[in-house]
């Protein structure tokens, strides 16, 4: 396959949604793309403000965990997630040029916590199950976008 980038911890931690990379998405300013993504499963305006506000990324996974999901957020989440990466890309200059540095090297959202469907888990439990790597894709489109420009 090539070069692959499956860790997006260190020198590649520019790649994960819990890096802080403020952007503005409606008028509204988030610390960073998991912040935005997990507010966007609720379509309660306090909860998604508790969550835009939540003191770090992890924090704010947490809190939507425990919302009320939205009726359609199995047909939204891709483009929420697809919305969030490319706002945080396009306005965050440093991290579109670390981005775009990555050239045509395969981006996986590698992990161990058995997320098969934005990454791929590579634990002994999770053996021969191919992740569907979303995060990694979104992060190759928004990079092909951002050569366009």
């Amino acid at each position: 396959m090539g070069e692959i980038i499956n860790d997006f911890d260190n020198e590649h931690y520019f790649l994960s949604n819990f890096t802080f990379a403020p952007f503005v998405k409606d008028n509204v300013t988030w610390d960073t793309v998991e912040h935005y993504f997990q507010a966007m499963k609720t379509t309660d305006l306090q909860e998604r403000e508790k969550i835009r506000l939540a003191g770090c990324p992890r924090f704010a996974k947490k809190l939507g965990r425990q919302v009320q999901l939205r009726s359609d957020w199995e047909q939204i989440k891709y483009q929420v997630m697809l919305d969030g990466v490319r706002a945080k890309f396009t306005q965050n200059t440093q991290f579109a040029d670390l981005l775009r540095a990555t050239g045509l090297t395969f981006l996986e959202e590698g992990n161990w916590w058995h997320d098969n469907i934005w990454g791929n888990c590579a634990c002994l439990d999770c053996r021969g199950i191919m992740g569907q790597n979303l995060l990694g894709l979104i992060l190759i489109k928004v990079r092909a976008e951002l050569e366009i420009k």
